[in-house]
């Protein structure tokens, strides 16, 4: 049995979850409302405030299916609950970022300003010039907007500078030597 996908989903006060044929899934919550189809092999099961995934047999196709057929349904709910963000860092002498309604406007060494508009259902905001908040209730789109503007300029190795995630390690390289 898959660790992770025998787990029960508890439903929240004031989330409402609907099962559609062929596992379309519908999550009401206070933050809004996602929607996901899901595989059609997995069982989904609602039962008094908590959903369980079963699966049909145990080829390896299926159990990695019930694993991911739980987690996303997981985040669903907690998307609509609590939400989900992220943090980027910008480092850099003279990079530095600035919000401006719904466009992010990035400058990162460049000669031109990098301007990102934010996909429907992400925010972003800046807190300092280089500090850069992701928030949303898709897990997802909140991961994929975050990698758009991190790629816009990776953290060197030498210096360490572009943007990162705040929980990002860098691996510092050394810079060269003199002749002795």
């Amino acid at each position: 049995m898959s660790r992770i996908g025998k787990l029960p989903i508890g439903i929240p006060v004031g989330v409402t979850v609907t099962l559609e044929d062929n596992n379309a899934v519908t999550v009401k919550g206070p933050k809004g409302t996602l929607s996901r189809k899901l595989s059609r092999e997995m069982k989904i099961v609602q039962n008094e405030g908590q959903i369980t995934i079963e699966r049909p047999s145990d080829l390896k196709r299926f159990k990695a299916l019930h694993g991911l057929t739980r987690t996303l349904l997981n985040n669903m709910v907690v998307g609509v609950t609590q939400g989900y963000s992220k943090t980027l860092e910008i480092n850099g002498v003279g990079y530095r970022a600035a919000k401006a309604g719904n466009k992010l406007t990035l400058m990162l060494g460049y000669s031109h300003p990098v301007e990102m508009i934010d996909p429907d259902g992400i925010s972003t905001a800046c807190e300092t010039p280089t500090k850069i908040t992701i928030s949303g209730i898709d897990k997802e789109k909140v991961g994929q907007h975050a990698a758009n503007i991190r790629d816009k300029r990776e953290p060197e190795p030498y210096k360490g500078k572009g943007i990162k995630y705040s929980t990002e390690r860098i691996r510092r390289k050394e810079g060269k030597t003199g002749k002795k």
